[in-house]
């Protein structure tokens, strides 16, 4: 499975912004994916995803910034972040498992990851 994210770039705060993740195979319906990022100089951090029930999942600190969909007739899916800040400028990856049953914060868990997709938020 290859996934490949667009709609990174260059933001102003308050903006919202669309990021998608599009997979080279029918994945999204009935199996998990995530959306993580990486801010310069920091570890990899989980953002929001759902699981293979279709439970969605929020990081505490993104809960009313974020909103997760997916199109699956497209093999695509979305994060959509709302008022972004400076703090969210970061590389935006997505990964979705196959296997996995449900849904995990734990990133090694995932097995399929994008290149990812930079967000540059200006101040």
């Amino acid at each position: 499975v290859q996934l490949v994210e667009s709609g990174g770039g260059l933001v102003q705060t308050g903006e919202s912004l669309m990021l998608s993740c599009t997979a080279s195979e029918f994945v999204f319906d009935g199996n998990a994916m995530i959306w993580v990022r990486q801010a310069p100089g920091k570890e990899r951090e989980a953002v929001a995803g759902f699981g293979s029930d279709g439970s969605l999942h929020i990081a505490t600190f993104m809960k009313g910034g974020v909103t997760v969909s997916s199109d699956n007739a497209k093999n695509t899916a979305f994060l959509q972040i709302h008022n972004v800040k400076p703090e969210d400028t970061a590389v935006y990856y997505c990964a979705c498992d196959t296997f996995m049953n449900g849904f995990r914060w734990f990133l090694g868990a995932w097995t399929y990851w994008g290149q990812g997709t930079q967000v540059t938020v200006s101040s």
